[in-house]
């Protein structure tokens, strides 16, 4: 029996999820929740195999949030992410804050149910066109050599793109490093040089994809 939480802010989705999930004889929904901070206490609670997270919740924790939360307290949870949002940089921020799949909300019913026992199985689970991304994702930064350049990073540059990346100024940046302004803008002109990267956004999304922010995003 696979036991399955809902984390949704939609009591109607929630609903609707957990009659169709129980017509399932080898599934059963134990427990629900509308935001992610609820959601963690009742997973920390209840145990259950899979959660299933909505990543938008305006109330209160967010699912990415609520995933990387959850999983430093309880890795052997499985979460599934469930979405709108058709976004690879919504994928791979679902993906570094630590779930195992991500699902379209618009998917057949079949899907999810398949998603689920994926998942619940220790699998990975990405919805098709996911996958396509991802791996024209992963392709690209062979081609780029984002993978490879972080390596190239002293830990004092790691630090400062953490921090540039979280929207600390130059300024804040070196009050918590306890060094000059100057400096930092050395140690960031580094950064820029070894990553091969002209503007801050481009800097925020490689240290996102790099699963600097803890979320990951």
């Amino acid at each position: 029996m696979i036991k399955i939480l809902l984390v949704d802010d939609h009591a109607v989705v929630r609903s609707g999820l957990k009659m169709l999930l129980n017509t399932n004889p080898e599934m059963e929904v134990i427990g629900e929740a509308s935001e992610g901070n609820e959601g963690i206490k009742k997973a920390l609670k209840l145990k259950p195999n899979v959660v299933v997270m909505d990543l938008s919740m305006p109330h209160g924790k967010d699912g990415l949030s609520a995933t990387g939360e959850l999983k430093k307290q309880m890795p052997e949870v499985n979460i599934l992410i469930l979405t709108m949002h058709d976004d690879e940089e919504y994928l791979f921020r679902a993906v570094q804050a630590g779930a195992s799949g991500c699902i379209l909300k618009s998917a057949p019913h079949d899907e999810l149910m398949s998603a689920i026992e994926s998942v619940a199985n220790g699998n990975a689970y990405l919805h098709p066109a996911a996958t396509k991304r991802l791996m024209e994702e992963y392709l690209g930064s062979l081609k780029t050599g984002s993978n490879d350049t972080y390596s190239l990073l002293s830990d004092r540059e790691k630090e400062v793109l953490t921090l540039i990346a979280k929207g600390y100024s130059n300024k804040e940046i070196a009050e918590q490093l306890v060094i000059s302004v100057k400096t930092v803008e050395t140690h960031k002109g580094n950064l820029m040089e070894k990553l091969q990267m002209k503007t801050r956004p481009e800097l925020v999304e490689f240290a996102v994809k790099k699963g600097l922010l803890g979320y990951g995003i």
